[in-house]
């Protein structure tokens, strides 16, 4: 039943703007269950203060030169200051603490093998506390890097232990975020096996923490009564906190979206994937009583396409979809309900009543992601290739942001603008070209015929390859090994991939991407009740259509601000100051014409 426009300001409606109205990053609500049991003193005391200052030395100041210069990523001026030590006059603090720095140094050049080396040696009880506590940071550090999540996480409760109270907020945050990169099968076989009880704790709640909203508001004070004074209690991670509060529930929304026009493809995926989820939900008793489907191609405007729907009751807007029209409805200041747009925009949104949260699949969120990835698999000198015009110069953007402040170096950039500069642009950022060229001097030079094979640069180590369509990728992948760069490393973004088996994608071999859970097999019931519903091209849009309403069925979550964590279709999600929905896309890598998880 449509709500009428005289009902649409209800009480529950109003407390859903008022939600959303409330600052980012506010304080969530206090924890009543936690601290109420005798078993309080099960878990360490985490509110001690404790002393991680690093012990006297009389080479501090050659220490601390070697720790700025490092800052800075300059690890040949640190290797120097620590030669010129004098070995005879070290402490053993000294040693472990040059150790400390030396595995920080291997780190910066590349070489993880020697730095966990280092810092697994440090791993000693009678190690220094503040050496100690440094050494385990920068130890999960490299641990997350290397994607072994879970190993991080258990590392970070031993750290927390230790860390003085203004640490604690920022060692939480990320111990969380290492749970939730964590797959459910590793989560579910360290439950089977966990004695120290903050430990379980922490994969207990981990293991609740994507259920519905209805299964949320009881599983948590449960979690709660089970694991009173636990350091995850209070407040909850991830936006957990604000699950607790009574359910506010929009009684209709309405999902605008364009369905006759150009866009249309696209919108009806988006749709499929939402209504999807939603009957999903609503099949369990946790869904809004009322979906309105407006096609947005039927008005003149988005302004007045989010006006209609708003007249017919609508207490949330999902949508609009193309670029455009989130930018025009974003610089309106008299939106009167909450809107998960369906695109990110650059330009700043006009302030409003009410919240306008941007949810995308922008591909500048894999740039950085690749960036991450093969800097923590030990690349540190890159070549990217990338197609010209404005994709490609987003796409490069974004990773070069990334990869340079991570400490990588780009060796050289080019762009090419077709297939017919494919082989060509490889050469050039191969150097293929240079050592052609020294050949014809030396021959010209010595008036003979040489043998002769041509060599790549050496200082690369690294391969960005930043391909908009799986045609380019495939077309430029072999090229690589053709000009004598088969062994290099080779990272890509999703759109390298057709979302379906493809016999052609052989010529992906070896190639790594970051790509939507929902094509790595997340959800599957979710995706089965959507088949033969579109074509392949447009299933990542199911997949965004589905995070769509698991973002409207948690947007109190959102409150967390940057805190906000959620595990979805898409990516894990979280939230930036403008409001905009980041992903992080897990792993996988072409074996043969196979895409599989890594």
């Amino acid at each position: 039943m449509t709500v009428k426009q005289s009902q649409f300001l209800h009480p529950a409606a109003l407390a859903l703007i008022a939600l959303l109205l409330q600052g980012c990053g506010s304080v969530p609500p206090q924890d009543k269950s936690a601290g109420t049991s005798t078993t309080q003193s099960t878990f360490k005391n985490q509110t001690s203060e404790t002393n991680v200052q690093l012990p006297p030395s009389q080479f501090h100041p050659q220490f601390a030169e070697a720790d700025e210069a490092l800052r800075q990523l300059d690890w040949m001026t640190a290797s120097t200051v620590l030669a010129l030590l004098d070995e005879e006059a070290l402490t053993r603090n000294d040693r472990d603490y040059r150790d400390y720095l030396l595995a920080r140094i291997d780190y910066v050049r590349g070489d993880q093998v020697q730095a966990s080396t280092r810092l697994k040696a440090l791993d000693r009880p009678e190690v220094a506390l503040g050496i100690a506590y440094r050494s385990y940071n920068f130890q999960r550090h490299l641990l997350s890097l290397q994607r072994a999540y879970l190993d991080s996480a258990r590392l970070g409760v031993r750290i927390m232990e230790i860390a003085p109270a203004k640490d604690l907020p920022g060692l939480k945050r990320s111990l969380w975020h290492d749970l939730q990169r964590s797959p459910e099968s590793e989560i579910a076989q360290a439950r089977s096996s966990a004695a120290d009880p903050t430990w379980l704790g922490w994969l207990e709640l981990a293991n609740i923490a994507n259920d519905n909203a209805t299964t949320l508001r009881t599983a948590l004070p449960r979690w709660q009564i089970n694991y009173p004074g636990h350091p995850a209690a209070s407040p909850l991670p991830g936006g957990l906190e604000y699950m607790l509060e009574p359910a506010v529930t929009p009684q209709q929304v309405a999902l605008v979206l364009p369905l006759s026009g150009r866009l249309a493809p696209a919108g009806k995926a988006i749709r499929d994937g939402y209504l999807a989820h939603y009957f999903t939900a609503r099949n369990k008793g946790d869904a809004p009583t009322e979906i309105k489907v407006i096609d947005s191609d039927l008005y003149g405007s988005a302004t007045e396409a989010y006006t209609v729907a708003v007249q017919q009751g609508a207490q949330l807007v999902v949508g609009p979809l193309s670029k455009a029209s989130v930018a025009e409805l974003a610089k309106q200041t008299n939106r009167v309900v909450p809107t998960i747009a369906l695109n990110r925009i650059d330009q700043p949104v006009a302030t409003s009543a009410t919240a306008l949260v941007q949810l995308s699949l922008a591909p500048a969120d894999e740039a950085r992601q690749l960036a991450r990835l093969a800097f923590g698999d030990g690349g540190r000198r890159a070549l990217v290739l990338r197609p010209a015009g404005r994709w490609g110069d987003e796409m490069e953007s974004a990773l070069d942001e990334q990869w340079r402040a991570l400490g990588g170096t780009t060796t050289q950039v080019i762009s090419y603008t077709g297939k017919d500069d494919y082989s060509s642009s490889v050469k050039s950022g191969l150097g293929i070209e240079a050592s052609e060229q020294r050949r014809r001097k030396l021959r010209d030079m010595l008036a003979i015929n040489l043998e002769f094979t041509p060599r790549r640069r050496a200082d690369l180590d690294t391969v960005f390859m930043l391909s908009r369509t799986p045609e380019e990728a495939r077309a430029i992948k072999p090229l690589l090994a053709f000009h004598y760069a088969g062994a290099l490393p080779v990272y890509a973004s999703s759109s390298a991939y057709g979302a379906r088996d493809d016999s052609r994608n052989q010529d992906l071999n070896g190639t790594t991407i970051v790509e939507l859970p929902w094509l790595l097999g997340s959800n599957p019931a979710l995706q089965q009740s959507l088949v033969g519903a579109n074509s392949d091209y447009y299933t990542r849009l199911n997949a965004l259509g589905a995070d769509a309403y698991l973002l409207q069925s948690r947007l109190v979550q959102l409150q967390a601000g940057p805190d906000a964590l959620i595990r979805g279709d898409t990516g894990l999600l979280t939230m930036n100051s403008q409001l905009q929905i980041v992903r992080e896309l897990p792993p996988a890598r072409f074996d043969g014409d196979r895409l599989k998880s890594l």
